[in-house]
């Protein structure tokens, strides 16, 4: 009990889970996720390609049954699940993730759509001819072995590896707390960059990529930008842009289309259809009209058919930028070096690999150095017995057996215990046949293989000789194409966004409650005045035709501004509904839409002036409030309202403040003029600054912008008990901002009036006054009188019968003729 009880150790959770996850993460850095520098390899790719070579399954011999490799391994090399095995042994044999498959496999090992490979029990499998070079001379003591998971079988801790295979391979990883991106590179720049370093060790990044271009994908590709290439060589870490190879081709009727025969490195292409597809589907691009993929066992193809009269060049931009058509690629050159994970870039790489090889290659020398010598001991004893054959035989008949005869062979004639060996395990007939000759020959040869092996080990020249031969033997054996091509800069994609939309006049209809949509002209025409599909409590603030190129801005009450463009507003039949904002965004209760402006270009000057009724005014460029990243799914604040219950009661866009005025009527009957360049122009968030000075109870009800020349103009004004009064501007003079401003109504001490609505007229017009009992009242301002300040008007409705009025609108404005000059819409 007491022994028990010592081993016992009282540690905090925090000591244990620190500890315990230290272990594991060194394990999974070490031994699961992370590349080895020297061969390119993870754990589990090594001692996959270790066991089929070991049970002979080499490119030299038949197919053998996947899922026999994947139970050897997993039964001596690697206690794993099966499908994580097998899924690193179907890697191993993509020709469109490697770039110099290690395996071959017969079956389905999946497909660049993302397509999962045939299950093992139904694929074979053997190793490639390249695999050899990784494995050649294993079994002549090159490399550590270490004893496996059971200590029944020794494995290598890594490959000879004739090629760097960390880079013509590359690798891909998540480790805890690291992970890796290695590209693919071509074989054949790669070891004429590994030689010219075995000459030059000094050689810097920049001489290394005369030979080594940049990565060389399996999937081919355009790469651009040299710049985040060579920074990837130097640090480890770079971006690039891999865009696909694209052709644009004429077809009948002059229309044309794109072919793709290259994507970029690991992108699914099924997706990539798809993505495409959905491009024409949503109607985000004009001009596709039909996406296709004719990729067969000749190679890969997909066509983009284009419709008649459409840039092939735009369409190829939008495609590039907002699909997988063209991809950035993050270098992340991460791998296990000397024990420890290691970012790397290409010098580094290029070093550890020769460093690896010149420790392989001295091993195998010596190796076979000690075996050369050995066997020439042997020959030289077998020469000397053949010399002295008579007397040799004689001694091994006067002998009672194998041991006395080896020992009598030592006592006579001073052979060796290995030499006696040799002689005395001789068949009887060959002690009659062998040719000393040839046994000379033999010595000789050895000879000259141990200088040459002690050459290699004492003269560093003929080890990096060694070492070149090696490399240059496996690039004559693989010669390499490159597929990928290399542009050194990153083209910048420009897209010009009215070439992208189908230009054509549409009829668009906005509501005060939030519903848009837009129509064909044909559906337009083809409805009565009255069937717009609104809701009868609903009434427009914009109908008109515009075009698909155009630009609208929706004002609310509470200050926020939704941005459509009209191409987006969605299409539908004029007697439809409508498409309501609240699908796409979110706006408060009692929010409606207060006023529609539209623009066909945005890049335009101006600004907004935008007054609540509280008391507050501002301007707003038009340029801060240009659309965001997120304006479909957020309305952008324009004013920021100072009390909770304030709202917007005008908004107006101006071009240039230059000789303009701002006229604000209140409730009570006070008006107050002045200058809108004493409005100052603020950012859309900001409160703005007082623009008259209110009584207790009083609000702002309207307000005008005016020309500096107005003043024969005539202002309309509607009162609560149903009086019309129509007012020269020249009766209201100028005073500055934020004053209380003069009474245009004679205040009655019972039944004052109150301002409802006011109108700007210019000569003749007719007005339409609509009351809460639904009832219009229209009248023509000629028919009354111009009166002074002092005079509350004429009534023009009974309210007791006809109802409150609650708005009076321009109906439209008469020349001397009494013909229609304009039809603004009514309220």
């Amino acid at each position: 009990m007491p022994k028990q009880a010592e081993r016992i150790q009282e540690m905090s959770l925090e000591q244990i889970m620190g500890e315990r996850f230290g272990r594991y993460s060194k394990y999974i850095i070490q031994e699961r996720a992370l590349p080895d520098i020297r061969d390119g390899l993870k754990p589990v790719q090594r001692r996959i390609l270790y066991a089929m070579n070991l049970d002979h399954n080499t490119y030299d011999k038949g197919f053998r049954k996947s899922a026999k490799s994947v139970g050897n391994v997993m039964g001596n090399f690697h206690p794993h699940g099966d499908s994580s095995i097998y899924e690193a042994m179907v890697r191993l044999s993509q020709d469109w993730k490697l770039r110099e498959p290690l395996i071959e496999m017969h079956g389905n090992n999946g497909s660049m759509d993302g397509d999962p490979p045939a299950a093992m029990r139904y694929t074979e499998a053997r190793l490639s001819k390249i695999a050899n070079a990784l494995l050649a001379d294993i079994d002549k003591d090159t490399v550590d072995m270490v004893l496996n998971f059971d200590d029944t079988e020794n494995e290598p801790t890594v490959l000879p590896a004739r090629f760097p295979n960390l880079l013509v391979n590359g690798a891909t990883g998540i480790s805890a707390g690291y992970a890796t991106d290695i590209p693919t590179h071509n074989l054949t720049e790669v070891v004429n960059a590994t030689i010219y370093l075995l000459d030059n060790p000094e050689a810097t990044v920049d001489e290394l990529m005369t030979y080594v271009k940049g990565p060389d994908f399996p999937t081919g590709g355009i790469i651009q930008g040299t710049d985040g290439i060579k920074q990837a060589y130097e640090t480890g870490k770079g971006k690039i842009m891999v865009r696909s190879k694209t052709d644009i081709q004429e077809l009948k009727g002059h229309r044309k289309q794109i072919v793709i025969t290259e994507v970029p490195y690991e992108v699914n292409k099924a997706n990539l259809v798809k993505k495409m597809d959905e491009v024409r589907i949503n109607k985000k691009v004009e001009g596709i009209s039909e996406v296709r993929d004719e990729s067969d066992r000749s190679g890969l193809r997909i066509v983009v058919e284009l419709k008649k009269q459409v840039d092939p060049h735009v369409i190829l931009n939008y495609l590039f930028k907002n699909t997988d058509l063209q991809v950035s690629y993050n270098f992340n050159m991460v791998a296990i070096n000397k024990m420890r994970p290691e970012q790397v870039g290409l010098k580094t790489i290029l070093s550890s690999y020769l460093d690896h090889e010149q420790d392989v290659i001295l091993r195998r020398t010596k190796y076979d150095l000690e075996k050369a010598k050995k066997r020439q001991h042997i020959v030289l004893g077998l020469i000397k017995g053949l010399s002295i054959l008579n007397d040799v035989i004689k001694t091994i008949r006067a002998s009672n057996d194998k041991k006395e005869a080896k020992s009598n062979l030592v006592k006579q004639f001073r052979f060796t215990d290995n030499q006696a060996e040799a002689i005395v395990s001789l068949p009887l007939y060959r002690l009659s046949n062998t040719d000393v000759n040839a046994l000379e020959a033999e010595d000789k040869e050895l000879s000259a293989k141990i200088d040459r092996f002690n050459d290699i080990i004492n003269n560093q020249s003929s080890l990096y000789q060694v070492i070149k031969d090696q490399l240059l033997a496996v690039q004559k054996e693989f010669p390499a194409k490159r597929l990928s091509k290399i542009e050194a800069k990153v083209e910048k994609i420009e897209i010009d966004q009215t070439a992208l939309i189908a230009e054509e006049n549409t009829r668009v209809l906005i509501s005060r409650n939030g519903y848009m949509k837009r129509s064909s002209l044909r559906s337009y025409q083809s409805s009565s005045e009255t069937e717009n599909g609104l809701k009868e409590e609903d009434r427009t603030i914009l109908n008109e035709t515009l075009s698909t190129l155009d630009h609208v801005f929706i004002f609310t009450n509470k200050g926020h501004v939704v941005y459509r463009p009209v191409h987006e507003i969605e299409d539908m039949r004029w007697k439809d509904t409508g498409h309501h904002i609240s699908q796409d965004l979110k706006l408060e209760d009692d929010e409606y839409f207060s006023r529609v402006f539209t623009f066909n270009d945005l890049n335009q000057g101006g600004q907004f002036v935008l007054a609540t009724d509280n008391g507050y005014v501002k301007q707003v460029k038009l340029e801060d409030v240009k659309p965001g990243r997120t304006y479909r799914s957020h309305a952008t604040t324009v004013m920021k309202l100072k009390q909770g219950d304030a709202t917007i009661v005008s908004t107006e866009y101006v071009e240039s403040s230059e000789n303009k005025e701002v006229l604000i009527i209140t409730n009570h009957a006070y008006a107050l003029r002045y200058d809108l360049s004493e409005v100052p122009t603020v950012g859309p968030k900001a409160v703005g600054v007082k623009s008259i000075n209110l009584k207790d109870e009083d609000f702002v009800r309207d307000v005008k912008l005016l020309n500096s020349d107005s003043n024969a103009s005539k202002l309309g004004i509607l009162t609560q008990r149903g009086a019309y009064k129509q007012l020269l501007l020249a009766e209201i003079q100028k005073f500055s901002r934020a004053k209380r401003g003069i009474l245009i109504l004679r205040e009655l001490k019972s039944k004052p009036h109150r301002i409802i609505s006011t109108v700007m007229i210019e000569g003749e017009a007719k007005l339409a006054i609509i009351t809460d009992k639904e009832k219009i009242i229209e009248l023509i301002t000629n028919n009354y009188p111009i009166s002074d300040r002092y005079s509350n008007g004429s009534f023009v409705l009974d309210v007791k019968e006809q109802g409150l009025p609650q708005k009076m609108s321009l109906l439209e404005e008469l020349n001397d003729n009494n013909n229609r000059i304009d039809e603004p819409t009514l309220f």
